[in-house]
């Protein structure tokens, strides 16, 4: 199949998955996901339709469901995802955020606090959706920006590691995370383009340097999860953990701040995480992309995750992109799989919800549609939009 083929087949994909996310998605989440009481997002929707009013609200949630409101709106959503974003901001705000201006990891639906203790996954994800929300809501930017510029001042203070990056907590304990670190970077990414403080492109780059010297293997070119207090891979099973959805997500993020930056050892290191994840990480059989391999790129956890397929969309259109000739028709190919992978994944009835794990057999678990997944899916339908318009543009010449 030639290059046009493929462009052709990928647009389409964009307009049918676009007009899902804002006449299906978008309409149910805002909707059934939003609790009534608060504006704060619920975790889950059954495919009953009820809401999962009763569940405690984790705070990874928050944000990333009011990027997704606001990234729908981006996408021409006609719904008031202003009015939306800004009640579950307040909520989250006022809920979540601690004295000393972290994040707290857990919050009952009567916004009792049930969990405080400080992860740095959660931050990472606060100022993400901080940095979206200053971009869409000009008027509170000022606002935002001080709240995310007090949050990233105590991770500066408090839990900065003595080489680079991050402790997860005081007093320091292990394992040490590449993910929130992955996160951060794409927090720090998207507030270099909100923000004139440099303090955002010195995380990024610190962050990115730490992932090409550290998280990356040297022999082998693909990233792993958990490391010692030096930044070695930590001993034993745990320090052999490879993920292909996170050799994705990394190479998409590492594309970014190569072109930014100018480095193409960055975009060097991208290509490799991504022949990772889809030499070993594809199941032939079930033609989707798996949770986790080992060191050795052998089977580890043979469960398929909704996001991963979602990542892997991302990453191939980013290196399509990026590409000219034969290696460019190879990644629209790999795009067009993982578009196919990830909807086996959505459901027809109720339109707008989807499944979260397939198993080696085959099956899907039954399970809520958990809104944890909607930021990665909204990523994904995001980055085939921009595809596709670079692509119509360039026909339209």
């Amino acid at each position: 199949m030639n290059d046009d083929a493929h462009v052709a087949w990928l647009c389409d994909a964009s307009d049918r998955w676009t007009n899902w996310l804002l006449g299906s998605a978008m309409p149910l989440w805002s909707g059934l996901g939003v609790d009534p009481a608060n504006g704060g997002f619920v975790e889950e929707i059954d495919f009953g339709g009820a809401p999962g009013l009763t569940v405690p609200r984790r705070s990874r949630v928050q944000p990333r469901q009011i990027y997704s409101v606001i990234e729908a709106g981006r996408l021409g959503w006609a719904g008031d995802w202003p009015a939306i974003a800004n009640r579950a901001l307040d909520w989250y705000l006022d809920c979540f955020r601690l004295p000393d201006g972290t994040f707290a990891d857990l919050v009952a639906p009567d916004e009792t606090l049930l969990e405080g203790r400080f992860d740095l996954y959660n931050q990472a994800f606060a100022l993400f959706g901080l940095a979206h929300s200053a971009a869409a809501l000009p008027g509170r930017r000022a606002e935002l920006e001080a709240v995310a510029l007090t949050l990233l001042d105590r991770l500066e203070t408090h839990y900065r590691h003595p080489d680079a990056g991050f402790e997860e907590s005081r007093p320091p304990s292990l394992p040490l995370r590449a993910n929130p670190h992955m996160h951060l970077l794409e927090a720090a990414l998207a507030w270099e383009e909100v923000s004139e403080d440099a303090a955002w492109g010195r995380i990024a780059d610190e962050i990115m340097e730490l992932a090409l010297a550290r998280f990356i293997d040297p022999q082998t070119g693909a990233l792993r999860e958990f490391f010692a207090s030096d930044w070695h891979p930590m001993p034993g099973d745990s320090g052999r953990q490879v993920e292909p959805g996170h050799q994705f997500e990394w190479a998409w993020l590492a594309l970014l701040w190569s072109r930014r930056r100018g480095r193409a050892n960055a975009a060097i290191a991208a290509r490799r995480l991504f022949a990772i994840g889809e030499t070993w990480g594809i199941c032939p059989r079930r033609k989707v992309a798996v949770l986790e391999l080992n060191d050795d790129f052998s089977a580890r956890a043979p469960v398929a995750r909704l996001w991963v397929q979602a990542e892997w969309i991302k990453a191939a259109l980013a290196l399509a992109h990026a590409s000219a000739g034969p290696e460019r028709l190879h990644y629209l190919a790999s795009a067009r799989q993982a578009v196919s992978a990830l909807e086996m994944f959505l459901v027809d009835d109720p339109a707008g919800l989807w499944r979260d794990k397939l198993g080696d057999d085959g099956r899907f678990v039954a399970e809520p549609a958990p809104a944890s997944s909607f930021y990665h899916i909204v990523c994904a339908v995001s980055e085939l939009a921009k595809a596709s318009g670079s692509y119509r543009a360039a026909k339209n010449k």
